[in-house]
């Protein structure tokens, strides 16, 4: 017995050498291993071995089955080693030295149009601050002098949360949290994507970008407001602009205006993109209503602001005279890396 086992130990050396695959060690397996492998045949032949040396020889076939085993599992992760390298030898190879042959990208137009804005009021004093784009129905409507019963709701209809929250509808949601983060005096925009139940169309869209921007300090008025739009327009929109107020209403700012800009298209003479009224309607603003300031803890004995809600859309539409605001949440690549280049 002793003798056999010693056979088949050398008979396993040899052949395991030669096995170079999963179904070679496979076969091995079976033939020592299996219910009719050669380890089966030893123990079958137990019930000749002499009672006195059974046990001596069943420990020895025992040690030649763990032998086995464990060669065969060694073998297995060498040839699983091996047939991965022969594949990575074979895949194909890159150079990554070679240089890029794709194109580069390029910012979304409304993003350039905000960066440049920011940069413009960033060299007049302002801060840049982040707008949520999540905000409490308090931000986003009492606060700004919108309460739950004012009819100006009904034109801001929006996404409500299961929290109670709200997709902000414009970013005055902000004003409240900027007042109590910095006071009074303070300069600070804030843009900011909002959201509105809107019917979609060639101007109009649910989703849209503003930059908010107030100005709380000791005697401002009107004309410092004329004077900063009118600057950051001149310098986004590369050429001297004219800027007029006209009377409007918004709960959070009295007195209250639409601010206009000659159409940058035509020079104020007149065209389609104006509907040849020679302006084109920007932006709504005015004088920080008392009751918002009051609720964003400012002494109004001492302080007033204005603030102003920018269309970074709208202004991009301008910049780039793109007729179609649809075309700017598509998603459409060559149409968006016309920015670089227009």
């Amino acid at each position: 017995m002793k003798e056999r086992i010693e056979e088949l130990k050398m008979e396993f050396d040899r052949v395991i050498n030669d096995a170079n695959s999963m179904e070679m060690i496979d076969e091995l397996r079976v033939a020592f291993l299996g219910k009719k492998g050669k380890v089966t045949d030893l123990l079958q032949g137990l019930r000749d071995v002499p009672s006195e040396s059974r046990r001596e020889m069943g420990i020895a076939i025992n040690n030649f089955k763990e032998y086995v085993e464990s060669v065969l599992q060694n073998k297995i992760q060498e040839v699983k080693a091996l047939e991965l390298q022969r594949e990575i030898n074979s895949a194909e190879k890159i150079d990554i030295t070679i240089p890029s042959t794709s194109k580069k990208g390029s910012l979304h137009p409304i993003s350039v149009v905000q960066k440049e804005v920011e940069e413009v009021f960033k060299s007049m004093g302002f801060i840049v601050e982040d707008g949520n784009e999540v905000e409490t129905e308090y931000n986003n409507f009492d606060a700004v002098n919108v309460p739950r019963n004012h009819p100006a709701r009904d034109m801001q209809d929006t996404f409500w949360l299961d929290n109670g929250e709200v997709l902000k509808t414009q970013t005055s949601a902000g004003q409240n949290r900027i007042l109590r983060k910095y006071g009074a005096p303070c300069k600070v925009i804030f843009p900011g994507r909002c959201f509105r139940n809107e019917s979609v169309d060639a101007s109009h869209e649910n989703t849209f970008f503003q930059l908010e921007g107030m100005m709380v300090g000791r005697d401002i008025n009107v004309a410092n407001l004329i004077y900063f739009m009118k600057t950051m327009l001149s310098k986004v929109l590369k050429k001297d602009v004219d800027v007029r107020l006209r009377p409007g209403f918004f709960p959070f700012t009295e007195p209250s205006f639409e601010l206009d800009v000659t159409c940058p298209f035509c020079g104020g003479k007149g065209c389609p993109t104006c509907k040849h009224g020679g302006w084109i309607e920007l932006c709504p603003c005015g004088m920080i209503h008392p009751a918002v300031l009051k609720m964003g803890g400012v002494d109004t004995n001492k302080y007033q602001g204005f603030a102003f809600g920018l269309g970074l859309t709208r202004l991009a539409m301008m910049k780039y005279n793109i007729k179609e605001i649809r075309t700017l949440n598509s998603g459409n690549i060559p149409f968006l890396s016309q920015t670089k280049t227009r």
